[in-house]
This record gives structure tokens, C-alpha cells and sequence, in this order.
């Protein structure tokens, strides 16, 4: 259930109760209504789940929670238990008491015992009441005190740093509390905190906190990276910790660098005060959700934003600002003409009149369609926008800082197979900044899910895609980067556009976008724009700086049941007997966990790496096979290597080969509604062979998950439905008056 809030702008264009934009991969600030006069301020709020707690007891029920303690970014489900001898009963939930301000309140709970806590604590720890009383007789009662701590209200800004070294970075996170509160700066390997790293990292300082009762405790640190560079392990973390609350830990993902450049998203997310480039925070006045009070007034309980991906121009060179549907038209919601603003209104604290304005909705392509197959729109161009058509960060550095840059003008590169060896993506993107990764899936069908509501309490549409792009890793994208143009690294010549991303299980990621090709075309047919021709407004090819936040990582293995491991134990030594004969290149077998099929046991066999065409089956009673190229020392020492195949490395026949069996079987596999992408691309089991990736909505367990399909193996990768999967909130905004908002109802 969402927190409503006021507005900070005396102009509404919005109906009471009326709400427009989808937020597919936008940013989305939830601000809150003004519960009491001395706090008017943006809050937050985001559900969770808590661990098992302890119970408070009564003599006649017993009253339990999930945990006994919980953060304000938690939830916690309250539920009795009677005795044998008394009759099952309904119960009635409320909140008997609490330390926090009365005037914030202590939070609420719903008819199935659902306890959502308040937006923000007055002091560090509080104790709120709960009670349940029997439906039919209320005498019958108990209570449990829940213990509540304040959390982060958005992840640190920024969340994604490149620097070099000697330069430094100003950091900053808000805490759900006021007048109080500190959070602790540390350097880890982990985003989730450790030991500190040694001073051959940088060094980070607290630069103090700011305190308030209208708004959140602000806290900011600066980093300063080390004179000189490590060898090694140049990426880790920026770690902010709640002094009163060790679950509550954010982080910023650092990147160290020898070029001599710094980048992060600040650049992006600021106003610019000069021509505007693209690659900024951008999006549609409009796009925030409105509501009204018991007395009539009006006000806004969530607004969205996303990235200003290009600037196109038509035959007779008008200059349009390119970038999604949801971004721009609010996912079919808004109106032609509806103004576009630089920054974002999640920039702007939902103040569109702080924005600049930038263009006008000008060409949508419909959503709610089965003969489209992209998310793209275009606004006319002010003269507030730079002509050349330059991106934020694409350029070379000045002093230190990364400059703009057009990406190579025309109609973009096609991305067949032939081209994906070698091949390195990047995009400028409001949230993440400069960003760079590989491919990791063509020919890609994927449903992703459509809302009128930056909340997303109000399903809109569900549209299944086609013939899409996958990207890989979790530094990659976030919420509020739709919009990006997604550029070769290589020679700055646009592949896709930006529309969705979904954070996967085991601190990876995947992005999704549309082939440029395909964006340019649609939004030049008749029914669109009346049979223009765009083209990408841009110069000559360069190479662009790459900063690939996950280049580091390593996604741990998923751990396998020792049961099943021992069983594929067994089948490795009968494998062994079976499969290795002299001179075939089979240097032996042996157990362990499947790259494809998280937490799955594989039979691995180890084949001389020099005759690497021998052909290993698939599977191997009943496990799949893992392919390792090694040699016979290796073999015996029973190594394994640590990484995977980075990007797709196959011929472009047998990549043409699985498209078609993709296609063939894709509609097959997305009948279960745990499957919801079904793509091409390398496994990681055998990087020789091409696989079908299969996205697997965490949400959901699949009917069966087959290890081949149409003779190829079959990688799946558990991952969030594809929409927003985290969003940012900013600071505080206040109320306006009730005639203010009226002014502005249409």
C-alpha cells in the first residue's frame, strides 16, 4: 500500500484521484502526506519480510510475529494461536501504544495482521504495542511489543563510482529519522559491509550529518582515492552503516582507475545549466500520481523519471529527444504536447516548475498493440538542447572529468551474430551514470510488465517483446536509466534503446533493449509519425570509456543437495569408465554444480584443452555435463575456473541455429508462468555451444525446467519480472496550500 503525500508545486495538471505513467524501469519518488505540522517532509516507505521472532503470550491466546524486531523498510505479519479448548475466532488487530512522536505515529496493521511501520522514527530505537483481540469476545486479548529501528530511505548517492586516482567523491544517504542518527563509512570487499580494506584503497571520512524535525537526518562522507593504484582488486565498496541498526547497511560500488577520468551518476542526475545533453534525467511533467484528502485538496503521492536517451532528427532536420514510451508518455497515459523536463520531477522533489523545459511530446509509439515491438517516443526539442546531439560522459576527460560526446550519427549498427565477438555495450543513464557490460542474449522474447502508477499498484498491460537484446550484470542498469541509448564501446555507433532491467538472484542483473534498428523504423511508420525517416543526430565513430562495474564480481555457485551431488559423484566415475578412451581428449570426471542449472549437480569433464572439437554429450544419466578445458595437471589438481564466458564467443551459424529453435520452442516454454524470456545465447556449461537462456521469475517455481530443448542445453537464470525492481527517492518537499492545488485541476 503506497504512502501518499503532498506536492511541493501550486500547478496540478491532474484529475483528483487520477493516476498516469507506468513505471517500467523508472526512478520513482514516493513522497508523504503531511501528518503533522512540524514535519513536512518526503518519506518512504518499502515493504519486506522479517525472520522468525519470539511470541508474547497471554492465558488464554498467543500473540506472534515474524520478528521481534524490524526496520523501516520492513513489514511484519502478526498471527495467534488459540488453545485446543477455546473455538477458532476472527481477530481484530490494532495498535494499542508506541515511543514514537504521536504527531509521526507508530505505524499500522491491517485485518491479516500485515504491520506496516511509520515512514520515519523519533529517536533510534521505539517500541510500538500490538494488539489482537477476539472477534467474538474482546476481553479475550493480548499484546506483543515490536521493536522498530530507523533504515536508509534510498540507497547512497551515488550508487556507482569510477575514479582515479588522488580524486574524490562526495557521498550521501538519508536516514529515516529526525533529529538524530549517524551512519558509520567504511571501505569493504562486500557491498553488504566486513572488514575494512587497508589504506592501499583510499581512505573515507565522515563529512557529518544534518538535523532536522521538517525532514530526514542527512549524513555525507568523502572518499579519497589512493596516489597510487593497487594492482589488483580495484573494485569494492563504499560502505554506510547505521550506527543503531546492523541490518541496515547501503553501499557505493567504487571502481579504481590508471586513465586518468572520474564518472558517476551525480552528472547525470543534476540540472545542467547550460545546453542540455543527453544521457540526463529527463522525463514528462505530468508523470506523478495525484489523490485527494478528505477535504477535497489535492496532492501527490508518487513521481517517476527516467533518461533522455538521443536526439534524432527527420528529413527535414527538426531535432527530437529520444527515449521510452513510459518515459515520455507515461506508458500511452499522456498527451501529445505534454511538456519534457531536464531534470526528472524525482530530481525536482515532484516540482515540475523547477524543471527546464526541453520539449514536446511530439510521436508515440503504442504499447497496447500487437504489431508494436518497442518502447520508444520522441519530443520536439527545444533550443534548450545541445544540436550536436552530444550524451553526457561519452567524451574524453577534462581535468578529470568525463565531457560530452555524440554517439556515430545514421541509423546505428545491427546486432547479428557476426558482430557479438569482442563486442562491448555502453550507455549515460540517470541513475547508474556511464556504465559498460556485454551482450548476453539475442533474439530475445521477454514479457515485461506495464502500470498507470509509479507505485505500480494498477496493472496496465503486459507486452511480450520479440527479437530483443540482453545485457548482463546488475552495475549495468537500475530504475530511472530507461531511456539510455545503448551504444558499441568500441566505435560509439547505437545498438538499442534502454527499457527495462531486473535484478537476478545472486547479486546479478540483466537489462533489456530494443534494437535501434527496429526503434528508429517503428517510430517512422504511418499510423506513428506519418512516414518519417529519423536517423540518429550524431558524428564520426570513437571509442568510448568503458566502466564495467561487475567486471569483478564473481557470482558464487549455487549450492547443490549432498545427496544429489553424491548421486552425480557416482555417474562421474562411470562417466570416467565410459567416456575416457587414449587420445580422445577426456582427461577425466568428476562432481559438482551446474552453471546453467543453479543448484543443480552436473558431471564435469575435464577435456584437453588442445583438442578442444572432441564432442562431450550433453548429458550424462540424467545430469548435464560441465565442459573444462585444461591440461593434464590441471585435470589432476581437479581446478576449476573461476569465471565464465564474458559476453557470447560462437559462430554466427550456430548462433543462427539456435534463433531457430528459439523461435520454434519460445512460445512452448513461456506457456508456464514462471518462465518470462526465453532468448540465445552461450552456455555456461560448455562455452562452445550455443544454449536457450530462459528467465525464471523468482516470484514463481516452474512446472519442470527440461535440460535440453530442441538438442540444446538450456541456462536458466532466476531473475525479477522486468519493470521497476528498485526505486529512488530524494528530499524532503512541502505542502502547498489547498488553493494552490486547486488552481492547477484541469
Amino acid at each position: 500500500m503506497p504512502i501518499q503525500a503532498t506536492t511541493p508545486f501550486s500547478q496540478i495538471g491532474k484529475n483528483p484521484g487520477q493516476s498516469r505513467g507506468a513505471a517500467l524501469g523508472r526512478a520513482r519518488l514516493r513522497p508523504l502526506p503531511i501528518l503533522f505540522a512540524a514535519i513536512p517532509a518526503l518519506l518512504l516507505l518499502i515493504a519486506g519480510c522479517g525472520s522468525a521472532g519470539s511470541p508474547a503470550a497471554s492465558k488464554e491466546f498467543t500473540v506472534r510475529a515474524a520478528a521481534s524486531a524490524i526496520d523501516t523498510n520492513a513489514t511484519d505479519r502478526f498471527t495467534v494461536s488459540l488453545p485446543p479448548s477455546k473455538p477458532q475466532t476472527g481477530v481484530k488487530w490494532s495498535i494499542a501504544g508506541g515511543q514514537n512522536d504521536p504527531s509521526i505515529g507508530q505505524g499500522a496493521i491491517d485485518a491479516n495482521g500485515l504491520y506496516t511501520p511509520p515512514p520515519l522514527l523519533s529517536r533510534d530505537v521505539v517500541q510500538v504495542e500490538v494488539k489482537a483481540a477476539a472477534q467474538h469476545d474482546p476481553a479475550l486479548s493480548a499484546t506483543y511489543l515490536l521493536t522498530l529501528t530507523p533504515s536508509f530511505t534510498q540507497p547512497l548517492r551515488p550508487q556507482e563510482a569510477n575514479l582515479s586516482a588522488g580524486s574524490t567523491l562526495r557521498v550521501t544517504g538519508e536516514i529515516a529519522e529526525i533529529n538524530s542518527g549517524s551512519i558509520h563509512w567504511s571501505l569493504a570487499a562486500s557491498p553488504s559491509g566486513g572488514p575494512s580494506l587497508g589504506s592501499q584503497y583510499g581512505h573515507v571520512n565522515s563529512a557529518g550529518c544534518e538535523f532536522s524535525s521538517r525532514g530526514y537526518t542527512k549524513c555525507a562522507a568523502v572518499y579519497t582515492a589512493p596516489a597510487s593504484l593497487p594492482a589488483r582488486g580495484t573494485s569494492f565498496y563504499l560502505v554506510g552503516s547505521l550506527d543503531n541498526s546492523p541490518r541496515a547497511v547501503a553501499s557505493v560500488h567504487l571502481l579504481l582507475n590508471g586513465a586518468g577520468f572520474s564518472s558517476s551518476a551525480l552528472q547525470n542526475q543534476s540540472a545542467q545549466d547550460q545546453s542540455v545533453e543527453m544521457g540526463s534525467s529527463g522525463g514528462n511533467a505530468n508523470d506523478y500520481d495525484s489523490s485527494q484528502d478528505s477535504h477535497g485538496n489535492k496532492y501527490v503521492n508518487d513521481c517517476c523519471g527516467g533518461t533522455l536517451g538521443g536526439l534524432v532528427n527527420d528529413r527535414n532536420g527538426n531535432l527530437y529527444i529520444l527515449s521510452n514510451n513510459h518515459v515520455l508518455a507515461e506508458s500511452d497515459q499522456a498527451r501529445l504536447g505534454d511538456t519534457i523536463i531536464e531534470p526528472a520531477l524525482i530530481d525536482l522533489n515532484c516540482n515540475p516548475q523547477a524543471g527546464r523545459t526541453v520539449g514536446a511530446l511530439r510521436y508515440v509509439v503504442p504499447l497496447q498493440s500487437r504489431q508494436t515491438n518497442v518502447d520508444a517516443a520522441l519530443a520536439a526539442a527545444t533550443s534548450a538542447v545541445d544540436p550536436s546531439g552530444g550524451i553526457l560522459q561519452l567524451g574524453s576527460a577534462i581535468n578529470g572529468r568525463l565531457g560530452a560526446a555524440a554517439p556515430a550519427a545514421g541509423t546505428g549498427e545491427v546486432l547479428d551474430a557476426s558482430r557479438l565477438e569482442g563486442l562491448r555495450v555502453v550507455k549515460s543513464g540517470r541513475t547508474t551514470g556511464l556504465t559498460c557490460s556485454t551482450v548476453d542474449a539475442i533474439d530475445l522474447t521477454v514479457q515485461v510488465d506495464y502500470y498507470y502508477d509509479c507505485a505500480e499498484t494498477q496493472p496496465y498491460y503486459t507486452k511480450t517483446y520479440r527479437n530483443q537484446i540482453g545485457i548482463p550484470g546488475a552495475g549495468f542498469a537500475d530504475s530511472g536509466d530507461s531511456g539510455a541509448l545503448v551504444l558499441d564501446a568500441g566505435n560509439a555507433e547505437p545498438i538499442g534503446l534502454l527499457f527495462s532491467n531486473g535484478s537476478s538472484s545472486g547479486a546479478g542483473g540483466f537489462s533489456v533493449a530494443n534494437p535501434i534498428q527496429d526503434v528508429l523504423g517503428e517510430l517512422g511508420e504511418g499510423s506513428v509519425s506519418g512516414g518519417q525517416q529519423f536517423k540518429i543526430v550524431g558524428g564520426a565513430r570513437h571509442p568510448i570509456t568503458c566502466s564495467n562495474y561487475d567486471a569483478d564480481e564473481r557470482i558464487p555457485a549455487s549450492p547443490v543437495d549432498p545427496a544429489q551431488l553424491a548421486n552425480a559423484k557416482a555417474q562421474a566415475e562411470s562417466a570416467a569408465a565410459t567416456l575416457m578412451r587414449p587420445g580422445n581428449g577426456i582427461l577425466g570426471t568428476t562432481a559438482g554444480s551446474s552453471l546453467d542449472r543453479p543448484g543443480e549437480a552436473a558431471v564435469i569433464i575435464y577435456v584437453d584443452r588442445s583438442k578442444p572439437n572432441f564432442s562431450v554429450p550433453k548429458t550424462f544419466a540424467g545430469f548435464p555435463t560441465r565442459v573444462v578445458l585444461t591440461d593434464a595437471a590441471g585435470a589432476n589438481a581437479g581446478i576449476l575456473p573461476p569465471d565464465r564466458p564474458d559476453g557470447i564467443h560462437l559462430p554466427a551459424n550456430v548462433l543462427r541455429n539456435a534463433a531457430t529453435v528459439q523461435r520454434q520452442y519460445a512460445p512452448q516454454l513461456m506457456r508456464d508462468p514462471a518462465f518470462f524470456g526465453v532468448g540465445v545465447t552461450q552456455s555456461h556449461d560448455n562455452p562452445a555451444e550455443a544454449a536457450l537462456l530462459v528467465l525464471v521469475d523468482t516470484e514463481k517455481t516452474p512446472n519442470v525446467m527440461p535440460g535440453l530443448v530442441g538438442g540444446l542445453r538450456v541456462r536458466y537464470l532466476k531473475v525479477g519480472r522486468l519493470h521497476v525492481t528498485r526505486s529512488k527517492y530524494d528530499s524532503a518537499v512541502k505542502r502547498p496550500t489547498s488553493c494552490q492545488l486547486r488552481a492547477g485541476r484541469r
